[in-house]
């Protein structure tokens, strides 16, 4: 049988999750979602570069937080998922289990989407006073914690206070997670900006492992930051990006958001494919080969 055939345990916007005994098998598909919705095509490449940037992440800041990865090595999955091997090969990580934390951790460190929209209106963002003068793309301050609540596939997630955080989980847990977030997201933007590009913002997702707060399902991909390349940087004007804001864009140009969500154009399909492997090369400094030439 082949793996698509198979029918996940659960299943997200873009991951497939499998059990696998103590652990779950996370494997990232090529399907794309944009506000909420899952669009009708795949990117090429996709589910690979996210799995091998969180795998990336996940290693170099294991000294900040403790995170759910226990491999992306095929040879150390479940025997039972040894006959998937081609199709897992760089798009599955075998986790631990975790009981998730109910909470988006959105971290913004630049002023932009939703944020620029609500700045322009209020002159906060999402009820945090900001100073006067700023424009599209001026990096704040300082990282912005901006949680949102998670909601079930289908459903779009609601942007909340962080008094309303800590009601949802309890201070301590509220606590834990937003200063891991802003710790986390700093680190990466740090070593990001050494490497080309400017992380403007990011979600992060934990969940208990021995009653630990632990980081889990992906770190600073392009699915869930944005990624600015930092030569072309200018405030006050919509950036190039190596995420998927080029699909955002596209939608946003055509598209109502009434009925189901349109097909995508090639030309949009391989652009977006070239700017996450684009990204993938910038960040692990190296060249982009699929795990399934390699083998």
């Amino acid at each position: 049988m082949d793996m698509m055939e198979r029918r996940p345990d659960s299943q997200g916007k873009v991951r497939d999750i499998y059990d696998a005994g103590d652990n779950l098998l996370m494997v990232a598909s090529d399907r794309i979602s944009a506000f909420d919705y899952i669009l009708p095509n795949e990117i090429a490449y996709k589910g690979e570069v996210l799995n091998r940037i969180s795998a990336f992440w996940f290693d170099k800041f294991a000294d900040l937080c403790p995170n759910h990865m226990v491999s992306i090595d095929p040879d150390q999955f479940p025997e039972e998922f040894s006959e998937y091997r081609d199709y897992l090969a760089g798009r599955a990580m075998l986790v631990r289990k975790a009981e998730p934390i109910l909470i988006e951790c959105i971290v913004r460190g630049y002023l932009t989407g939703s944020s620029e929209k609500n700045y322009e209106e209020s002159g906060t963002v999402f009820g945090i006073k900001l100073p006067e003068g700023l424009q599209e793309a001026s990096k704040l301050p300082e990282p912005l914690f901006t949680p949102t609540t998670k909601a079930a596939l289908g459903g779009h997630d609601e942007s909340i206070s962080y008094a309303e955080c800590e009601n949802l989980v309890g201070s301590d847990i509220a606590s834990q997670i937003r200063d891991l977030s802003i710790k986390i997201y700093t680190a990466g933007a740090e070593y990001a900006a050494s490497r080309g590009i400017i992380i403007a913002d990011t979600k992060f997702e934990f969940g208990l492992i021995d009653g630990k707060v632990t980081l889990i399902d992906e770190c600073m991909t392009p699915d869930s930051s944005r990624f600015w390349p930092a030569a072309e940087y200018e405030v006050g004007k919509t950036q190039n990006s190596y995420d998927k804001q080029f699909v955002r864009n596209w939608l946003l140009d055509h598209w109502d958001f009434e009925g189901d969500a349109p097909e995508l154009p090639a030309e949009v399909l391989d652009g977006t494919s070239a700017r996450y492997r684009e990204a993938f090369e910038l960040i692990s400094g190296e060249k982009f080969v699929s795990m399934k030439e390699i083998e």
